[in-house]
């Protein structure tokens, strides 16, 4: 691992905390604002249920581990269809719910220990895993960095994302001091600068926004009444225990990033819990479901500055700014190319991290075994494929390929392990 700039427990300077902190929130702020508004929920309270969560995650897992939890992709479609059958309070539950869930895992790997995830989950699995994790996200970052809000293309706007991906990897490679630490943050500061000179940017929203602004918080017993039904356990828990692959991954990875092994210290068990913990805050708020933030790792990586204290600032900044209307607007209008040609860094960082893994766990690859376990999950996960088990259950891309990696790795014969079982062992005269 390269040397960080700042480690996990280092304190930066007032100014490293202010501009390294907002890096990390421009760089989830698109994504976690997104999907709330694709499910019909408050961007605002999005915002501040990430900061509050993310506070949650760091105490929980003793401030050892810099991720932040930002708005879950996968329960888009849980969500919608919960708020379908019994309105905003039913996704509340249901969000709640699946935190619930993250917490009884948590308590379970508390009593069985971690090993067992080490020998289900080898180097063999986790790397494809993780380069699946990178490169499934490839099409979404692509597709931000190259259409129009109608979702045609646009050169205008691929314009707009190349630049922002120039400028982050200039200052990425060639940056000195301060301007090496935060090549996110200026990659899309001139992003916008160059969107708002071709004419992306609208302005009409910062100005009619308000300075302060209460978000529209949903709480339970005051905007709705707790009814647990059978079919919004159906909808919700799946969902939960297949999300639970992605957090082990995005584990795997920032323990890769900063050197650490995250499983072992502070336990797998912490950091489920911190996310289930953040999950369910959201819930009794109005947000949607949480999760660690792949843009965030590939920030880390980036910029080799692992603070916690950094992390904490963009929770606190993502928390205050929830409630400050002009800023969320402003933040809210970077247009989505310039998010896109972030993203497109930050992604591929993730997937490479994978590679690294296999490099660095010596994986043989002349070793069919070891080829037909990355070749499946590769194509599986990265092809996108599902078991439809019914209208409330499916099993999709990264989790299906997680699932048939790990069963492939107890079914397959390891054949160098017999080979080096059936051989004499020699006794010394």
């Amino acid at each position: 691992m390269s040397r960080p700039i700042l480690d996990v427990k280092d304190v930066p300077s007032p100014l490293q905390f202010i501009t390294l902190s907002l890096q990390h929130l421009f760089a989830m702020f698109g994504a976690t604002i997104l999907v709330p508004y694709l499910v019909g929920l408050s961007p605002a309270i999005a915002l501040i249920s990430s900061g509050l969560g993310t506070i949650a995650f760091l105490i929980v897992t003793k401030w050892q581990v810099p991720a932040y939890l930002g708005s879950s992709f996968a329960f888009i479609a849980p969500v919608i269809a919960a708020k379908a059958g019994g309105g905003p309070g039913a996704a509340m539950i249901g969000t709640f719910l699946a935190g619930l869930v993250y917490g009884t895992v948590a308590l379970i790997i508390k009593r069985a220990g971690y090993q067992w995830i080490i020998k289900l989950l080898p180097p063999i699995v986790t790397g494809p895993i993780i380069i699946v994790i990178g490169l499934s996200l490839s099409g979404t970052a692509v597709g931000m960095a190259m259409n129009n809000p109608e979702g045609e293309y646009s050169l205008l706007h691929f314009s707009a994302a190349l630049v922002t991906l120039a400028a982050t990897v200039v200052f990425s490679i060639y940056g000195k001091g301060m301007l090496k630490m935060v090549p996110i943050l200026l990659g899309i500061i001139i992003g916008y600068l160059y969107s708002l000179a071709v004419g992306l940017v609208d302005l009409a929203p910062v100005r009619e926004a308000k300075f302060f602004e209460m978000p529209d918080f949903i709480f339970p017993f005051v905007h709705y009444d707790i009814k647990l039904t059978l079919d919004l356990v159906l909808l919700m828990v799946p969902v939960a225990l297949v999300t639970l692959s992605e957090h082990i991954g995005h584990q795997l990875v920032l323990g890769k990033v900063v050197g650490r092994d995250y499983i072992k210290e502070p336990g797998l068990h912490r950091s489920i819990m911190g996310d289930g913990l953040g999950t369910m805050i959201s819930g009794l708020m109005g947000g949607p479901p949480k999760t660690t933030y792949g843009e965030n790792i590939g920030v880390l990586a980036i910029t080799r500055v692992y603070s916690v204290y950094v992390l904490l600032g963009a929770a606190i900044a993502a928390t205050l700014f929830g409630f400050i209307g002009k800023v969320t607007a402003l933040i809210g209008s970077i247009p989505t190319p310039v998010m896109g040609g972030v993203s497109i860094l930050l992604f591929g960082i993730i997937a490479s991290s994978g590679l690294r893994m296999l490099v660095d766990s010596n994986i043989d690859f002349g070793n069919n075994r070891n080829l037909v376990i990355s070749s499946v999950i590769l194509v599986i996960g990265i092809g996108g494929a599902f078991i439809k088990v019914s209208e409330q259950f499916e099993i999709h891309g990264m989790a299906l390929a997680a699932l048939i990696g790990v069963l492939l790795n107890l079914i397959l014969p390891d054949g160098k392990k017999e080979a080096e079982a059936a051989q004499p062992v020699s006794k010394s005269i």
